[in-house]
């Protein structure tokens, strides 16, 4: 736990460090004003979360075919080849075969103490497959807000420069506004730029999130519903 903590303050740290090189060395995002650096880190932080879920999933997808999978399942399960079912699980690998693992582990049970088992290795494998999501659908929720914000901010500096300009008797000119119209429109497009790939990745991810859940189901079901049949068969 400490380390995960360190690890995240560290990330944190690292992230904050980019923002505010970026602030200081590119001229577009010093001109949006310093909620850009929140939308900085905001970037790194979706753009390393999306790369590791994406790397997560192609190794999952190179670790088993999962059609594959259950078409040498099937004929294993009917054949009652427990040992070749186990051989086939390991070499194949992933949630949905240590599921049907569980499943076959328990097999001398009830159809129910079946079902359990799966049921619990379902919900122990589904943390590491949804993990991350939602913090990127956090993400792009703030990095929309943080460029409401910094909208806010420009047009609040422009209306204070003509205060400023129209209390002492000056003539306001473009130029007077130019810093808070930048600071307004580029923080808008900077959060945007942020919030809409990360909604993009964040809806796919969930859709293989969703196969997961769908095979492993599917697994379940081809486990229990063998047992359900042979339970019958003996009364």
């Amino acid at each position: 736990m400490i380390g995960q903590l360190l690890q995240s303050a560290l990330f944190i740290g690292i992230a904050g460090m980019i923002g505010m090189l970026l602030y200081w060395q590119v001229d577009v995002i010093h001109r949006g004003g310093p909620v850009m650096i929140p939308i900085v880190m905001c970037s790194v932080f979706s753009m390393t979360l999306i790369i590791e879920r994406l790397a997560f999933f192609l190794r999952l997808q190179m670790g088993m075919d999962l059609e594959r999978f259950f078409e040498a399942l099937r004929p294993l399960v009917d054949g009652r080849k427990w040992k070749d079912v186990a051989a086939l699980c390991e070499a194949t690998g992933g949630p949905v075969a240590r599921v049907v693992t569980a499943g076959v582990a328990a097999r001398d049970g009830a159809p129910q103490e079946i079902d359990d088992a799966m049921e619990e290795a379902a919900h122990a494998e589904l943390p590491a497959v949804e993990q991350h999501l939602r913090l990127l659908s956090t993400l792009a929720q703030v990095s929309t807000l943080l460029g409401l914000l910094g909208t806010v901010t420009g047009l609040v500096r422009a209306f204070q420069i003509i205060q400023t300009k129209t209390t002492t008797g000056n003539p306001v000119n473009p130029g007077d506004l130019a810093g808070g119209v930048w600071e307004a429109l580029i923080t808008t497009v900077a959060g945007l730029i942020v919030a809409i790939p990360t909604i993009v990745a964040y809806n796919y991810l969930a859709s293989r999130v969703a196969e997961v859940q769908f095979h492993m189901e599917k697994a379940a079901a081809l486990i229990a519903g063998w047992r359900r049949h042979e339970v019958k068969g003996e009364r």
